[in-house]
């Protein structure tokens, strides 16, 4: 699906970026994968629909705008995301903060060896 001129794939996306497997309210992110630079609402619609090879964004890329907000399109670098306190920085709509339990599979994080 096309979200503000971005192309998001995966099941069920709404038109904010909603899916099949997160789709509340504040679910409203797309996630550039980083093995792939495509877009994806989770990780479970890249396994299904994404190159079936997830690589985290490594540290020295949080630069790289790869966060997009389903409400307004703007686009956050990792490191935005990561420290926005679950608002987008442009539109102030909420984010899930429980997408930070899933950090891991999506950014090389401090727990990585």
């Amino acid at each position: 699906m096309n979200i503000h001129g971005q192309n998001v794939l995966g099941s069920q996306v709404d038109c904010e970026t909603r899916c099949a497997h997160y789709h509340k309210e504040i679910d409203r992110i797309a996630i550039k994968f980083y093995c792939c630079d495509q877009y994806f609402p989770c990780f479970e619609c890249h396994a299904h629909y994404g190159c079936s090879q997830p690589k985290q964004w490594p540290k020295d890329r949080f630069d790289q705008k790869a966060i997009l907000c389903g409400s307004c399109g703007h686009e956050l670098t990792v490191a935005q995301y990561l420290s926005c306190q679950s608002n987008c920085p442009n539109c102030q709509s909420e984010f899930n903060p429980g997408c930070s339990l899933h950090a891991h599979l999506y950014f090389v994080t401090d727990n990585d060896s």
